[in-house]
């Protein structure tokens, strides 16, 4: 055998992605230099390492032991360049995260001045559900994760960042003008819902399930953007996270109707694997949080809403 080490970065990237042009777009290569590569990799083994089945691409069982085996050897040859690095004085590698979508109002203030210190650091960011966010964490392709509802399982290690409020918006137009107002405002109003798979929505959906509310889905939108939007335009109101809203709150754009219970509180969380092996950038990473997260709430972020 003779594979080399982009062949196995290919090929594990393959794997992950379950696509050859999804694993282009990852690595930013052309769909034929990488197909040239995964082909000359898997040609040098007699057994079948993945196979096309109604122009979908499965990995054998064989084809998932060796994904597994070039990830080990590609993480030794990771931390040999960190140790040349470290000696040198420099923190250089890739820091792989995720987060759900009402997370990228947070984690860019806890992730930049981290950057900015070591600029020999290559960071990956992807911004998607809860769901998918959770089982990235699983199949080890990040090194951390933003999240606002912790999973049901003890497959994770989380350091706890700041208070998550969440409230009853509507648009620029709303007529409600109570001080306070009870439950039985959902019998009036149209509700916009994130879509299955979202934290916000899991927030919402466990409210409106402990306290027996009679909602009425108006539609289901699949990003915070849509749903701050849709309520923009007066297309019905939404529970949404208070970070998210700020400016628009400022500029009267949204309101928050006030409702007895409100807001509804979680937390945002970083989360890792507890049985992963860090590396020294993620390390590094872990260490920045957990000494200057206070810092970073207090700065970035006003204390009377989002503390």
């Amino acid at each position: 055998m003779n594979y080399t080490l982009n062949q196995l970065r290919v090929y594990t990237q393959v794997v992950r992605a379950k696509s050859i042009t999804k694993a282009a777009e990852a690595m930013h290569l052309t769909q034929p230099a990488v197909s040239i590569q995964l082909k000359n990799f898997i040609g040098q083994f007699d057994i079948p390492l993945v196979e096309v089945i109604n122009k979908r691409l499965n990995v054998t069982d064989f084809g998932q032991e060796i994904a597994k085996a070039a990830e080990i050897i590609l993480n030794e040859i990771d931390a040999i360049e960190h140790k040349l690095h470290a000696h040198q004085g420099l923190l250089t590698g890739k820091l792989k995260i995720s987060i759900v979508s009402t997370g990228k109002y947070i984690a860019p203030y806890f992730i930049s001045d981290f950057i900015q210190q070591h600029p020999g650091i290559e960071l990956s960011i992807d911004v998607t559900n809860k769901t998918q966010v959770i089982e990235s964490l699983e199949n080890n392709e990040v090194d951390f994760s933003f999240i606002s509802i912790m999973p049901n399982t003890q497959k994770f290690n989380k350091v706890e960042l700041m208070q998550n409020n969440l409230y009853l918006v509507g648009g620029p137009n709303n007529t409600f003008t109570k001080k306070l107002y009870g439950n039985d405002i959902f019998k009036s109003i149209q509700l916009i819902y994130r879509e299955k798979g979202s934290g916000t929505r899991q927030v919402m959906e466990n409210y409106i399930t402990k306290h027996k509310l009679p909602v009425i889905k108006k539609m289901e939108l699949t990003s915070n953007e849509a749903v701050k939007q849709a309520v923009m335009a007066g297309l019905g109101y939404s529970i949404m996270p208070s970070i998210g809203i700020k400016n628009e709150l400022a500029n009267g754009q949204v309101h928050i109707i006030p409702v007895k219970g409100f807001p509804i509180q979680s937390t945002w969380n970083l989360i890792c694997l507890k049985n992963k092996t860090l590396s020294p950038v993620a390390q590094a990473f872990l260490s920045y949080i957990k000494k200057e997260k206070q810092r970073i709430i207090e700065e970035k972020f006003s204390e009377h809403e989002y503390v």
